[in-house]
């Protein structure tokens, strides 16, 4: 059942975006626009205590719109504990009592160009959040966060045609908080905040804090796109879009010998070196031969000693 049903957050998700925005960095008027552009985010908060997914919820919200009130995009579902999650190709995900995990809702209102960079957006904003607590984490292409090459954060991002034929993404987020054991066969793949710093995390806090990072990255996006079409510098995804320069500067994929399949757990396909990601996030490999290609969809794994 629902705690408190929807929860009126957005003012105090506001306020956290404000505070942790680089005004320095882009300007007031800037900043305000960035803002003005992320602010759906989190305006409707439904907290359960238990959920088979969040995604799911969001998706018949969506879906069965012409019998029920309309969905809001930047409505957020929360659970405490999620009894069926699952990341890609349904591969489950250990969602306990101690976790934060949320879904997203967000209009396809963006060019495809910039479109496809709302996962960068997401991992962005998780990678910030769990840097904000002291621990050095980093994204692996596309938006896996880990620490030290264990999983902290886990996002999925998939597209849902609502009962008017509207477009939408469900973004939906997984980080390991209060987390302190896994089963063992993910014992050596994931860790979480409270294992590598001792402490135990306000879960509210916490999505507070997602939820504002969520607001500026959704908004750095959609200023990306404002400029592009204003025809400012260059074409519709340009080599310098401040959300893709974010992006670079958390990763730690360029540089890693890597394991590239569409699934790559079960059908590798090839080993490269991961060289940098051009303008639309896909990533840039140098194979064996010393041929050069470029990857938009699809998943890597570090190969460690190679």
């Amino acid at each position: 059942m629902g705690i408190g049903g929807v929860t009126p957050l957005h003012a105090a998700i506001c306020r956290l975006a404000g505070q942790s925005s680089k005004t320095n960095d882009y300007g007031v008027e800037v900043t305000k626009r960035i803002l003005r552009y992320g602010a759906p985010v989190g305006c409707s908060i439904e907290h359960f205590r238990r959920l088979p997914r969040c995604m799911d919820r969001l998706r018949k919200q969506v879906t069965e719109g012409a019998s029920t009130p309309a969905v809001a995009t930047g409505t957020v579902v929360r659970a405490d504990v999620l009894s069926d999650s699952s990341g890609r190709f349904d591969r489950s995900w250990h969602a306990p009592a101690g976790g934060l995990y949320l879904a997203l809702l967000w209009a396809d209102t963006l060019l495809p160009d910039f479109s496809r960079l709302l996962p960068f957006a997401t991992g962005i904003a998780c990678c910030e959040v769990v840097r904000a607590y002291g621990v050095a984490a980093n994204i692996k292409w596309v938006n896996d966060v880990h620490v030290e090459g264990r999983k902290i954060a886990g996002i999925l991002c998939e597209m849902v045609i609502g009962s008017d034929n509207e477009r939408f993404h469900l973004v939906g987020i997984g980080i390991n908080v209060n987390n302190a054991t896994f089963p063992d066969e993910l014992r050596v793949q994931a860790t979480g905040l409270k294992l590598l710093t001792g402490k135990q995390f306000d879960l509210d806090e916490v999505c507070n804090l997602l939820l504002a990072r969520l607001q500026w990255n959704f908004g750095l996006l959609c200023y990306a796109e404002e400029q592009a079409l204003a025809g400012k510098g260059g074409g519709a995804a340009q080599a310098n879009n401040p959300l893709l320069q974010r992006w670079q500067q958390l990763s730690d994929t360029p540089g890693k010998k890597v394991m590239y399949g569409y699934d790559v757990q079960k059908n590798p396909l090839y080993r490269a070196t991961a060289l940098d990601i051009d303008e639309s996030g896909g990533l840039k490999m140098l194979l064996g031969d010393g041929s050069q290609l470029t990857e938009y969809s699809g998943e890597i794994n570090y190969l460690h000693g190679a």
